[in-house]
This record gives C-alpha cells, sequence and structure tokens, in this order.
C-alpha cells in the first residue's frame, strides 16, 4: 500500500507582491512539513502573482519575476513538493500555469484548458487555452492536475481519466457568492464519480478588491463522499492521506470543518473583504457617517468585526431634520462597540454654501438641490478627516439605493469602500437581525423604524421608493437575471412600479461609476459583472 499526505494550503495572497507570495509559499510548505508530515503542498491558482492579476499579466516584466520566484523556490531546499500557480509565456502567449516542484526541480507542468470568461471573470483577455492533461507519479498514485474552472466542464476529468489518473489535484482561486460553496461540493461529488477518482480541491481565501475568496477547501472520494474540508474565511492548512493498493485510490476522513449559515457566510465576506481592502492598502483604519440609520449601522458593526474599535471612528453629522432619536441610537451603538465618535453639525457649513448660492438660487423653488448640499457637507467632512487622519472613509450605500441613484455623488457616496454596495434592503436588515443574534451591537429600534434619508421633515424613504420587498425583487428580476421590464409585468408586478425602477437604473449608470468598489455576495453585482454603457439609447421596456 502507498500513503501519500497531501495538505491543502488556504492562503491569503497579495496580488502583484511575487516575493511576498513566495516567501510565504516557503514558510508555509515548512510548516506544513513540521505539523503534518505533508508530502506535497496545494497551493492556490496563480499563486505568485495573486489573483485576478488583471492587467499587471501584461507588464513586460512580470515574467522575469515570475521566473525569479521560482528559481527562488528551486533553490529553497523545501522539505516536501509544492504544487502551485503562476504564469508563464510560451512561444509568446500566456498560460495559466501549475508547477509541481519536488527536490529542487519543476518536474511536471499543467495549462488550464477551461478559461472562465463570464461574470467577474475575463480570462480570455489574458491567457491561451492549454491543450494536454498532466498525469505525474506521486509516490505510485498517477496524479492529474488542473486549475479552477477546469473542474466545472467534463472533457478535463475524462481526458485526465483516459491518461491514466487515479487522483486529480484542482487548485483554484474561486470567489465567494450565496450559495457557492454548495454549488461547488455538489460539483465534485459529481466529477468525482464521472471520473472514477478522488479530487482535492484547494481554494485561496481574502479580498481583492470586490472579491473575495472565501476558502472551504476540501476533498472527495471517489463516490463523491466529502472526507475532509477546511473552515471558511479563515486561513488554514488542511492535511488530506490518500492511500492506494490493489483496490484503488481512497481519502481517509479528516478534518471536517462545517459551512457557515447563508447569512454568516455573507456577514464573514464583508467583514473579509472590509478588512484586506484597508490593510492590503495600507490605511491607519475607517471613518463613517453614523446617521442612526440601519446601513450605516450595520457597516459600522461590519467595520469593528473587520478591524477592531480602535481602528474605526464614526461621525453623527445633524442637521435639523435629524431626528433625537437618530442621534440617541447613534450614540448607544457607538457605546456598544467601543469606537471613536464624534458629534460635527453641518448647520454651519450649509448656511454658507446656501448664502454663496443666494444670487444663483434666486427665484427659484426649494427642491433636491439643498438635500444634495446636506449629503455632500457631510461627505466633505468625512474626506477632510480622513485626509488628515489617514483613515480610510467607508461609504454605507446598499445595492437596492445604487440601482435607482437613491444616492448622492460626491455626498453619501464619498469614500473608499462599501461594504453594502451588492447587499439589498431586505438583506441588510436580515444581516443585521444575524449580527445581533452573536451580540447585541445595533439597537433595536434602528432595525424596526421606517427608513428615512431625513434630509426633509418628516422625510421617509417610501415617499420615492416602492416598498423594498417590492423594490427588491423587481432589482433582481431585472439586474441579476436580466428580465426585461415586460416579463416582469407578466409576473404580476404593476406595470408604472416596474417601468418607473427600470428606467431608474438604466438613468443612473452614471452614478454606479463613480461609486466605491465594494464587496460582491451575489452572482451579479456592480463592478466585473455588470458593464452597461453610460451613453445608449436602449429603450428601457425591452
Amino acid at each position: 500500500m502507498s500513503t501519500l499526505q497531501l495538505v491543502l494550503a488556504q492562503i491569503n495572497l497579495l496580488v502583484g507582491d511575487i516575493p511576498g507570495n513566495t516567501d510565504q509559499v516557503v514558510e508555509v510548505a515548512r510548516r506544513a512539513h513540521r505539523e503534518h508530515d505533508a508530502d506535497l503542498v496545494l497551493f492556490p491558482e496563480l499563486t505568485l502573482c495573486g489573483y485576478p492579476p488583471e492587467d499587471l499579466l501584461l507588464r513586460a516584466s512580470m515574467q522575469k519575476r515570475i521566473d525569479a520566484a521560482l528559481a527562488t523556490l528551486k533553490e529553497a531546499q523545501l522539505p516536501c513538493a509544492v504544487l502551485i500557480g503562476y504564469p508563464r509565456v510560451v512561444a509568446g502567449t500566456v498560460l495559466n500555469m501549475a508547477g509541481l516542484i519536488q527536490d529542487g526541480e519543476l518536474v511536471a507542468e499543467y495549462a488550464k484548458q477551461k478559461l472562465p470568461n463570464y461574470q467577474v471573470f475575463d480570462e480570455w483577455r489574458y491567457f491561451v487555452p492549454g491543450e494536454q492533461a498532466c498525469v505525474v507519479n506521486i509516490k505510485g498514485i498517477p496524479t492529474a492536475i488542473t486549475i479552477c474552472e477546469d473542474i466545472w466542464h467534463p472533457e478535463p476529468v475524462a481526458q485526465a481519466e483516459r491518461a491514466g489518473a487515479k487522483l486529480m489535484l484542482n487548485i483554484n482561486a474561486s470567489p465567494f457568492h450565496r450559495g457557492k460553496a454548495q454549488q461547488r461540493q455538489a460539483l465534485l461529488g459529481r466529477q468525482a464519480q464521472a471520473g472514477n477518482m478522488p479530487i482535492v480541491y484547494v481554494n485561496s481565501i481574502g479580498g481583492q478588491d470586490e472579491l473575495v475568496f472565501d476558502g472551504g477547501s476540501f476533498a472527495v472520494d471517489a463516490d463523491g463522499t466529502l472526507r475532509a474540508r477546511a473552515p471558511e474565511f479563515v486561513e488554514s492548512l488542511l492535511p488530506v492521506t490518500v492511500t492506494a493498493d490493489d483496490n484503488g485510490v481512497r481519502l481517509a476522513p479528516g478534518n471536517d470543518a462545517k459551512p457557515l449559515e447563508d447569512l454568516a457566510s455573507v456577514y464573514q465576506a464583508l467583514v473579509l473583504g472590509v478588512r484586506d481592502y484597508v490593510n492590503k492598502n495600507g490605511f491607519k483604519g475607517v471613518v463613517l457617517g453614523l446617521s442612526g440609520g440601519i446601513d450605516s449601522a450595520l457597516t459600522l458593526a461590519v467595520a469593528v468585526d473587520a478591524l477592531g474599535p480602535d481602528r474605526v471612528e464614526a461621525v453623527m453629522m445633524p442637521f435639523r431634520y435629524t431626528s433625537d432619536l437618530s442621534k440617541n441610537d447613534a450614540a448607544d451603538q457607538a457605546r456598544r462597540l467601543g469606537i471613536h465618535y464624534r458629534v460635527i453639525s453641518i448647520e454651519g457649513i450649509f448656511d454658507a454654501a446656501m448664502q454663496a448660492l443666494a444670487g444663483e438660487f434666486a427665484g427659484t423653488e426649494r427642491d433636491t438641490t439643498e438635500e444634495n448640499i446636506q449629503a455632500r457637507s457631510r461627505g466633505m467632512l468625512l474626506m477632510a478627516i480622513s485626509n488628515k487622519k489617514g483613515f480610510m472613509v467607508l461609504t454605507t450605500g446598499n445595492k437596492s439605493e445604487m440601482a435607482v441613484g437613491y444616492a448622492t455623488l460626491y455626498g453619501d457616496m464619498v469614500g473608499g469602500y462599501n461594504a453594502l454596495k451588492d447587499v439589498p434592503k431586505i438583506l441588510v436588515y436580515e444581516l443585521s437581525r444575524y449580527r445581533n443574534s452573536v451580540s447585541e451591537v445595533i439597537p433595536e429600534t434602528v432595525i424596526t423604524r421606517e427608513p428615512s434619508a431625513e434630509l426633509a421633515p418628516d422625510q421617509v424613504d417610501s415617499d420615492s421608493l416602492p416598498p423594498y420587498e417590492v423594490l427588491d425583487e423587481i432589482l433582481r428580476l431585472y439586474i441579476d437575471l436580466d428580465h426585461s421590464a415586460a416579463d416582469i409585468i407578466g409576473m404580476g408586478f404593476d406595470e408604472a412600479t416596474v417601468m418607473r425602477v427600470v428606467r431608474l437604473v438604466d438613468r443612473n449608470e452614471y452614478k454606479r461609476r463613480q461609486s466605491a468598489v465594494g464587496v460582491r455576495i451575489s452572482e451579479r453585482g456592480f463592478g466585473r459583472d455588470r458593464r452597461y454603457p453610460i451613453t445608449n439609447g436602449w429603450e428601457a421596456g425591452q
């Protein structure tokens, strides 16, 4: 009987930091051998440059840096073999490559065959596909190497089986969206059965701009049975023991980190996305406007869970329309979370702006212009604090608002990052209740009161928008599922409401294009997923 000790290195990489990522491979490989007696350590897709490197792949120096990193790994006298990902230029074209380094030599390479070009992926811009299976003998076990998208298609698995593989290794940089973990496990179970071989799947973790990689690395036996699983959203080493004898190749039962429930996984994605964006970009911390409303309340909870209270500052910026309830709720939440909290009125700023604009506004009626000046006064204060203290502004708008333009450019939209950018309003409430089930950090009145921007007397969101239960479902059908207005009306929604909503969505692309980057949690976020022209003549009803 032959035994192969694998370790799945679920690690957090920094895009572009090739020396730092290489050092991490060396350190983790040594630790995996020391702690788990690893024969082979599996690392994520494009380990050395991080994923997605985007147009860094077009830099002439990329290959020189990758070659230097590979040389470092070959000279590092690693105590075990490592399987790593990197880009490789071959005959003037770039391949998404996986390489097996053993005893100081690059003994095998595999080029990714299935290049995703949908949703957030555009690998056809950079890579050409490989064509050949790669099956290498590792401690007597014929082992196929594949990369991420390969496992979502039948051909690479069938090709590896025909080449004699009895075990498959799959390295990934697979970003999170709701339900993705369940999709992966079901898929690998089917593919393992189809190829009649165990499949071992390692995934990256960490935030990269709008993407969050959730980890959840795992291994399934040839019959699709789950044998080991790593935790989600944290770095970890997952040992997987492979045995081979005359009866075939099998995986021994190992650690099984139970998957998170839906709301818990979404919340952890938000936390990790904020933490890595702030830390990887070198900010001291974050500052945000705390209004006493639900969106800023949830954003504050996420920020504190991501960074700790000492790196979070919140500012209540009241105006004559701000209710005492909002002021009290904001102060209460700040106290519960132990953050740095300030109150700065915008009355004087607003009055000075109105005085300066008196001539321009003469003879006009009061309208949303004055409301926008309130929002921009707050934005100015937050950006001034950011500039002076080196704290990034965390903006707080949700997906429902961003979809229909219910936000002010250069006002409440100012900021470097938005935790809630892909979170619909109803989900904001669900996540707030989830967070309070862990510990009650959001005052109950924030969750139960009717939402309001408080930019005018007695203003509530429903003055300008349909009920969020209706709005969010229309937005899901129109944005996430690409249904036409006519289709949505045919499902029983009020025609006037549908037409108004889809026109707002189409008309406000210019705002979304100028909005802060934010965490993606759905299969159709505003960002890499959805690329619509600002200037166009498309009819909303089509």
